[in-house]
């Protein structure tokens, strides 16, 4: 089977919104009546339909489409598109689905698989309401928008991934108020390519986000504040924590397990003599020690 994967930060309406309009250039460039799809379910198991455009009835959304069944969980387990020019006569599929399918009416389906890398996304569907031969152009014209679909999700995870870490690194680099901090001259490369990033996205206000990042990330820094209790590791943490991170995403950040990152907060706790998150946080902004 295919490896599935599911883009990290993006989302879940950003994504759906994604699938819909490729659903609809689907339709506007190969002339199918309808068109259909959803996201491959976490671990590959199946694919749940979730958007359509064209469909009559009810008997396709939530539908999920298990790996290696009718059409679609064939094209999840190959990772390669595909078509029948009759769904329910069709001798090269297993007929699980053959209840709903003639229910929306439709005969000759195509399906195409939305890959983010090698793994697999989405399956994205187009059909009519008559046995025919689809041809090959129409699953090439679905494949290429598939494509084209896996590519932008591919450069919003990865803008989402260097986002996060640039913006962990603005914070701990705001709360050290050091402009010599370790490691700042990776900062500075990231953010050169965070800039030439944001040229090549239409996102109106992804690209904000990103702007507003590399603009943090030039602030002039104040000297570092006196008489800090608290470690290096312990302020990471802690200035984390101060703009709304749990402690999986504080270990998934700085590369700590969830125990690892309680144990520096009770630490930190214990020097500034609080007794809870807030107050930790509170404490240290009184203190000089957090932005």
């Amino acid at each position: 089977m295919a490896a599935t994967h599911r883009p990290a930060g993006i989302p879940a309406l950003e994504r759906r919104e994604l699938l819909r309009a490729a659903l609809g250039r689907m339709r506007r460039v190969t002339g199918l009546p309808v068109a259909f799809g959803g996201e491959v379910s976490p671990g590959g198991r199946g694919v749940r339909l979730t958007e359509f455009a064209g469909t009559w009835t009810d008997a396709l959304p939530n539908l999920v489409v298990s790996a290696g069944n009718g059409l679609g969980g064939r094209v999840l387990l190959a990772a390669r598109p595909g078509s029948v020019d009759d769904y329910a006569a069709d001798s090269r599929i297993s007929h699980e689905y053959d209840k709903q399918v003639t229910a929306e009416g439709l005969r000759a389906i195509a399906a195409v698989p939305v890959l983010v890398g090698e793994s697999v996304f989405s399956v994205l569907y187009g059909g009519v309401r008559e046995p025919q031969p689809l041809g090959g152009w129409v699953l090439a014209a679905m494949n290429q928008i598939a494509v084209g679909v896996g590519v932008e999700l591919t450069v919003r995870s990865e803008v989402e991934r260097r986002l996060a870490e640039l913006e962990t690194a603005a914070i701990i680099q705001s709360a050290r108020e050091a402009p010599a901090a370790p490691g700042w001259e990776d900062v500075r490369e990231a953010h050169a390519e965070l800039r030439s990033i944001a040229h090549e996205i239409t996102d109106a206000a992804l690209r904000r986000r990103l702007q507003l990042v590399c603009d943090r990330l030039t602030r002039p820094r104040g000297r570092p504040a006196r008489g800090n209790p608290l470690s290096p590791r312990e302020l990471d943490v802690l200035a984390l924590v101060a703009v709304g991170c749990g402690n999986a995403e504080v270990g998934r950040r700085l590369g700590l397990r969830s125990e690892t990152v309680k144990s520096y907060l009770r630490n930190a706790m214990r020097k500034l003599g609080t007794h809870g998150r807030t107050e930790t946080v509170v404490a240290a902004r009184r203190a000089g020690f957090l932005p």
